[in-house]
């Protein structure tokens, strides 16, 4: 049957959407564009919040964000893009998780809507309106959507660990002494 659902008009949407904001955050990072700051200010910025190295972990992120995100919005691969996606928004919301959840006062609101929609995406499938769909889900297996949102999620993890052990190596460095 060649007749589209609301489910299918629903998870191109969700897909062009989510992708596009993804793609456009990513490729701030990677080339600038969009008034972003490239791969050198988005590296001093990553440093400053905890991820080093910082050019490596924004290249990182630049490449979770933009290349999920195109993915996302083609619909293909869509298990890996929507996990490398969700676990790009995991390591924004730990940065932003001290201001609270609203995102008017700096919160991880943004990027916590963003990774539950991409893993969302990954769970559900892409639709009948997809690469994924019109390639016989070659890259789009049942199999794929644990391995990589769980591969994703031990490696999201790992970095913000490391993250939050570097943020309290450096306090405990600003700490002044008790006694003199």
């Amino acid at each position: 049957m060649t007749c589209y659902d609301r489910r299918d008009l629903g998870l191109l949407l969700l897909r062009l959407g989510a992708g596009g904001v993804l793609a456009a955050h990513g490729t701030q990072k990677l080339f600038g564009w969009f008034g972003g700051h490239g791969l050198e200010g988005t590296g001093q910025f990553m440093e400053s919040v905890g991820y080093a190295p910082g050019k490596a972990s924004a290249t990182a992120a630049g490449l979770a964000e933009a290349g999920g995100g195109v993915l996302l919005a083609l619909g293909l691969a869509t298990p890996a893009a929507g996990a490398a996606a969700a676990g790009a928004m995991a390591g924004a919301a730990a940065v932003h998780a001290p201001n609270g959840f609203f995102a008017q006062g700096g919160g991880y609101e943004y990027a916590a809507t963003l990774g539950l929609t991409t893993a969302g995406l990954a769970i559900t499938g892409p639709g009948r309106l997809s690469l994924d769909h019109a390639l016989g889900h070659s890259v789009d297996q049942s199999w794929m959507v644990p391995t990589a949102l769980g591969v994703t999620a031990a490696v999201t993890a790992a970095v913000v660990g490391m993250r939050n052990r570097r943020l309290r190596k450096r306090e405990e460095g600003e700490q002044e002494a008790l006694f003199d």
